[in-house]
């Protein structure tokens, strides 16, 4: 809740902007773009004013709490020392926003952050650490709530019971007590600011496998019955690389009466079964979802690239639906079907890849301008790129997010360096100009993938509870030093 403040009034500050704030129930942030304009009140005799706790005793203007009243209708009763208090209005979904042409900024990649900082395992990629190490996720989460993220993306990625249990992993939690904890911190987080919920599935062990869609659509259904309970605010089926499977996932998240998103992890050239992006997007919304997408596998040229083939399939059908886009922040030109898994330097050696900061300006600028509104990132995106997304598209937003506070627009910051040269580099077409070397002498710049050519039902991806064998280790390595 706030409380309805003094009539002094920040004059420094564009209409403009604060009815952008004021869409986004950002009191925190009107505070401060009070502070940036010069605004600074005082006490006045007589005049009721009350003192926000999270505003490090800055005044609310009453003008401001009048419009945010009058315009979302909340209910106001008197407090114990006469002030008015103003119940803050309930979050708007995740469709409302869309619908009214908001842009919607999602998070960054998790399983690769976390395996970074030491709470996740590579290979398996599974999400314990929401139960064996919230403190972390939790962290990671304001991160990226900082960066000015509004969707707190459960970490449940790969947090199906076949895929814990799958080829020898140690499984010290079970799916549900991992997916309920990260619930738990998910909606935690975003109750600390204006971000909603999103409960994610993806692709299973059982699918590659060919079990039947019915035992498939189980494996998804055990988790949405937690994100159900856990009260979640929409459903996310992401990455997947064929379009049956994420059907039958999104077919089990629309029977919660939940909105739900779809994302693949595929590129121009299809699902893995060939089936174009513009079908995938189809067949997506037919089954249910009212946003579809791109996530993981690819950087943010393919994906923005990728989605717009999505739109067009749908728009040729005459369906409607949202867009979203949540790429890699690893250049990927040289990728091939199967994306970034395929490189060489995957998982360990992909840092000279990473995107700058001002790449994600140019890649929000791409994807916004290319009708995507919910843009957000995958593996690799750290807080300081989506917060690069945030800035960028801040006019449109109506504010810049809370880390911005720690970083000039464009590098101005540089300008109170102590070396002279580098104040100089406080400018934006030095950024934007930047070649960045990588530092690595006789290194190419780009890779040769794998090219195996493996998908659902091939012998290599038949899993297995039991951890793969020195014999079954000897069959793939010799097949790695095969030319494919």
């Amino acid at each position: 809740m706030v409380l309805k403040g003094s009539r002094e009034e920040p004059r420094h500050v564009e209409k403009s902007l604060f009815s952008g704030m004021l869409s986004r129930f950002k009191i925190r942030d009107i505070i401060k773009a009070c502070s940036r304009g010069g605004w600074k009140p005082g006490a006045k005799k007589g005049k009721r004013q009350a003192v926000l706790p999270v505003t490090s005793g800055a005044l609310l203007p009453s003008r401001i709490i009048n419009a945010a009243w009058s315009l979302h209708g909340s209910p106001s009763r008197l407090g114990a020392t006469g002030a008015e208090i103003i119940m803050a209005p309930a979050k708007r979904g995740i469709l409302e926003r869309l619908d009214a042409g908001e842009v919607v900024i999602g998070d960054g990649g998790f399983v690769f952050a976390l395996e970074k900082r030491g709470y996740v395992k590579a290979g398996p990629w599974t999400p314990e650490a929401a139960a064996e190490h919230p403190e972390a996720v939790r962290q990671l989460h304001r991160e990226f709530l900082r960066a000015g993220s509004n969707v707190m993306q459960t970490f449940t990625f790969y947090a199906s019971d076949d895929k814990l249990e799958n080829r020898g992993h140690t499984q010290r939690f079970t799916g549900q007590q991992i997916n309920e904890a990260a619930c738990d911190l998910a909606r935690e987080v975003a109750d600390e600011g204006d971000a909603l919920v999103g409960g994610g599935v993806s692709q299973t062990p059982s699918y590659l496998s060919c079990k039947s869609e019915d035992d498939v659509k189980a494996i998804f259904k055990k988790q949405i019955d937690v994100y159900v309970q856990k009260n979640v605010d929409f459903l996310i089926a992401e990455y997947f690389e064929h379009v049956e499977e994420a059907e039958w996932a999104v077919q089990v998240l629309k029977s919660t009466g939940k909105p739900v998103a779809a994302t693949m992890c595929i590129g121009p050239e299809g699902d893995l079964n060939g089936v174009g992006p513009g079908d995938c997007a189809v067949r997506l919304v037919k089954a249910g979802a009212q946003i579809v997408g791109i996530n993981c596998h690819f950087d943010p040229e393919t994906c923005v690239k990728t989605v717009k083939l999505m739109k067009e399939g749908v728009e040729k059908a005459g369906l409607k639906a949202h867009y979203m886009c949540q790429p890699l922040a690893y250049h990927t030109p040289d990728c091939n079907r199967q994306g970034f898994i395929d490189l060489p330097e995957f998982p360990f050696g992909l840092e000279p890849r990473i995107l700058t900061r001002w790449d994600m300006h140019k890649y929000a600028r791409d994807a916004y301008n290319a009708g995507i509104r919910y843009i957000g990132g995958c593996c690799g995106f750290e807080p300081y790129h989506i917060r690069a997304v945030s800035e960028e598209l801040a006019s449109e937003r109506g504010f810049l997010p809370t880390g911005s506070e720690k970083h000039g627009s464009w590098g101005e910051g540089l300008l109170m360096h102590t070396k002279p040269w580098v104040r100089a580099r406080a400018r934006r077409d030095y950024w934007e100009k930047l070649k960045p070397a990588s530092g690595r002498p006789f290194c190419p710049s780009m890779s040769a993938p794998d090219g195996w050519g493996v998908t659902k039902g091939h012998a290599y991806l038949m899993q297995q509870k039991e951890a793969t064998s020195e014999e079954q280790l000897k069959v793939l390595v010799d097949e790695a030093t095969q030319d494919h």
